[in-house]
């Protein structure tokens, strides 16, 4: 296999030699002693590892597929995964004419405007890898709305059986298998670049993935979270309107709701997940080739890196079977139990299991390295794993139907209905960044602290390393970190599908039951233990956000390193460190500009939402059949609202992702430290503005389950008061915040790109450019805004 491999590489790369940054990078031969064995040999058993965690993902899959369920919630589930599979299809359609300009951009630089072009072939497999990370994407994206779609309907069926376990086990397994396999899928990827692919050829095809797979992220994350919010709305607002229940199965809204749930918050976060591993990776990868030049210590780093990867899915998987032993033997019989309680517990074990695995690996794999620089290296990635556990707890502080602050929402609502529920919501965001911030800034503060001993001996900026093994550390339990966000829009599709089905209305339903299943359904129960699941996923849906967006901002700085090595390649260290002074006017104004995107980029997810929320819920109105005896909505009308969801979730996407793309050009185009400065400037003010809108609107949202379950207060005007700060955190928590990760990450990487193809420009040229690019760029800006915009009467009339 790797014979065929590299004559086919070597083929196509026989031309030019590579030229400019990443394009230079070289991955050096893994030889040395790993255990008795090459680095090379000991990443091919990495790779069988890899191929083990697929399979551990299919087997539960398998298991799920195959759990009793009944007909009619079998019926929805399945509907709800044909209407995804073709939002999907669609949207994979429209993810290739984005990445056609990438392609353009790829094209250009390294055929005509790098300092040595290459040849066609080099450019080829640049573009191939980039194909290859956006299917990536795509197919872990594909693969969790099919495992959770046979999961949603088996654990409604499951409620039914009158314990609380299996309705937190099914959507437990359901996650995990997404987790294990998106990783392993992932990881199994980078290992062939880097064990198949020639050394001089990697380089290129690493960056090519990392851009592919960040492509796709960004458009999935982006269009999904604008769909599932338009849906969602347009579904809880008939609850106020009409006073029905929730996912009433007249309101043509619901399915699309579901769909929305599968499209936002397991298509979306599962692409982020597979592009928040990859561009992490490659972030490291670049870094240990640029900034470490003694071959005896780049050599160990680099395999040390990719088993310390490896050892995640064995420490998830591990973990996670500890902890289903546990959980089934203390709630396996209970009636009753806090279906947090379990998922903190999984979260924590894995934590603890992880942070041991770091030591041991690194003292067996680069032990002998000196200044027990193994040491030193893994409680820096203690210090991201302790983040992995410690942001989840503070989430839950401000999100989980348990807090303080969300029982304050209810208490402000009832007086001060829903101004007052608003207002607690956003008060509980804005303390939940301080929190947060102050926490990332102490473990990336013990890490640079820790760096200081005796790294710069054997790179450049150890900080910067430090940082971004730090990010690497918030991902050391990666399956796990996925599996608690994937509970989320399973428990939201049970209750929805439990609904539509309208089981309980179906003449001889126990009877049946009994017959076909052997036992007798417990509805009652069954709809309360679904509820209150559905606030656990709530939570935990909440728990991994602000990890992935850390990952983002603390992986940007190694990526940043990336771009100053090539400016210091160009112009010289000394004006590069002048070019970066907070005393360069040039620096400084990106710094402001950067936070102008985010409040852009913040303001247009929100306003495709409400322009999309406002079509649906006008058809909705124009179309629910109350009085007429249906028991269903047609299937006609919610494939229509599921139509309205998709055009301005791509019509939003659109004008978003080129606003992005153009903006990126022409600031790199207008000046490199103006550029840098932007970046840095993103990722901060990404960060804040993330966190604070993703837990606003976590509050909401359990404030309102809160009022469902504890309260069972539904119909009256304190839900109503809920109900409408839920919506108002809906663009809040699963559009605007979520995307920013992909977008900052998107950004950073394609601006490793874009930078070098400035510097190569005439000066007059580049700034020419960057003002065409910029036109271009306020084009779509506009059209995000006033050409999304909701119609007047006028206009209507």
């Amino acid at each position: 296999m790797k014979g065929a491999m590299t004559a086919i590489v070597m083929l196509l790369l026989s031309s030019p030699a590579f030229a400019g940054g990443e394009a230079e990078l070289k991955i050096p031969a893994l030889q040395g002693s790993f255990m008795g064995m090459t680095g090379h040999n000991l990443l091919l058993i990495g790779l069988f590892i890899c191929l083990l965690g697929i399979g551990f993902g299919l087997v539960q899959y398998a298991q799920i597929r195959d759990l009793p369920v009944h007909k009619s919630m079998l019926e929805i589930s399945e509907l709800i995964y044909e209407t995804c599979k073709t939002y999907l299809i669609t949207q994979i359609k429209f993810i290739s004419v984005l990445w056609a300009f990438i392609a353009v951009i790829i094209v250009a630089y390294f055929k005509f405007l790098a300092h040595t072009p290459m040849g066609w072939g080099q450019v080829i497999v640049i573009l191939i890898f980039s194909v290859i990370g956006i299917l990536g994407s795509v197919a872990v994206a594909w693969f969790g709305i099919r495992i959770n779609t046979f999961a949603n309907s088996r654990t409604a069926f499951a409620s039914l059986g009158g314990k609380p376990f299996p309705t937190m086990e099914i959507p437990l397994k359901a996650g995990m298998s997404i987790g294990m396999l998106l990783i392993s899928v992932e990881l199994l990827l980078m290992l062939a670049i880097l064990l198949f692919i020639p050394g001089d050829a990697a380089g290129p095809c690493f960056i090519g993935f990392a851009i592919g797979e960040s492509l796709g992220a960004a458009a999935l994350r982006i269009a999904g979270g604008i769909f599932t919010k338009i849906a969602d709305i347009g579904s809880d607002l008939m609850k106020i309107v009409f006073k029905i229940k929730e996912d009433d199965a007249r309101n043509p809204g619901v399915i699309a709701d579901c769909v929305g749930d599968n499209a936002g918050d397991s298509v979306g976060p599962t692409a982020d997940g597979f592009e928040t591993y990859g561009v992490t990776g490659v972030a490291l990868i670049t870094f240990i080739l640029l900034a470490v030049k003694d071959p005896a210590i780049q050599v160990p780093l680099l395999v040390w890196i990719f088993v310390m990867r490896v050892g995640m899915i064995v420490t998830s998987a591990a973990s996670y079977w500890i902890n289903g032993l546990w959980a089934k033997a203390k709630y396996g019989a209970s009636s009753k139990f806090d279906f947090e309680t379990p998922l903190t517990t999984l979260v924590w074990l894995t934590s603890i299991v992880s942070i041991v695995m770091t030591y041991v690996l690194s003292k067996v794999l680069i032990g002998n390295l000196p200044d027990h620089l193994w040491c030193k290296l893994s409680t820096i990635i203690t210090c991201g794993t302790l983040a992995g556990a410690l942001i989840p707890e503070l989430v839950k502080a401000f999100t989980s139907t348990n807090s303080g602050h969300v029982r304050e929402v209810v208490t402000a609502s009832k007086e001060g209905g829903a101004s007052l529920n608003i207002i607690s919501g956003l008060v509980a965001g804005y303390f939940s960044a301080y929190w947060m911030g102050l926490t990332i800034v102490a473990l990336m503060g013990a890490a640079y602290y820790v760096s200081t001993f005796g790294l710069a001996g054997f790179m450049e900026a150890p900080a910067i390393f430090a940082f971004g093994l730090v990010a690497f550390g918030f991902l050391g339990m990666g399956p796990v970190t996925i599996a608690v966000d994937s509970y989320g829009p399973v428990t939201d599709n049970a209750q929805s599908v439990y609904e539509l089905s309208t089981i309980e209305e179906i003449p001889g339903i126990e009877a049946e039951i009994q017959k076909d299943f052997g036992f007798k359904p417990d509805f009652e129960n069954g709809k309360m233990y679904l509820e209150e699941n559905d606030g656990a996923g709530n939570t935990f849906k909440a728990t991994a956000k602000p990890v992935l967006i850390g990952t983002a901002v603390v992986g940007a700085t190694t990526l940043i390193f990336s771009i100053i090595q090539v400016l210091n390649g160009k112009f010289g260290v000394e004006n590069v460190f002048r070019g970066l002074s907070i005393i360069n006017p040039l620096f400084l104004l990106g710094i402001i500009t950067g936070g102008a995107i985010i409040f852009w980029f913040s303001g247009a997810a929100c306003q495709a939402v409400a322009t999309g929320a406002y079509r649906a819920v006008e058809f909705i109105k124009q179309n629910i059949k109350l009085d007429s005896g249906a028991a269903k909505a047609s299937v006609e009308d919610s494939k229509k609202v599921v139509e309205i969801c998709t055009q301005y979730a791509q019509k939003g996407m659109f004008n978003i992702f080129l606003a992005v793309f153009f903006s990126t050009l022409a600031f790199a185009c207008a000046n490199h430290y103006f550029f840098i400065g932007y970046l840095i400037s993103i990722a901060v003010f990404g960060l804040y503005q993330a966190i604070f809108m993703a837990n606003t609107g976590g509050a909401w949202d359990n404030a309102k389950k809160l009022v469902e379950t504890e309260l069972k207060a539904k119909g009256t005007a304190l839900h109503d008061a809920c109900v409408v700060g839920d919506t108002v955190g809906d663009p809040f928590k699963d559009t605007s915040s979520v995307a920013l990760n992909p977008v900052i990450k998107f950004t950073t990487l394609f601006g490793l790109l874009a930078v070098e193809l400035a510097i190569e420009l005439n000066p007059v040229t580049a700034h020419i450019w960057a003002l065409v690019f910029f036109l271009i760029s306020t084009v779509f800006v506009w059209r995000s805004f006033y050409g999304m915009r909701i119609p007047t009467v006028e206009d209507k009339a």
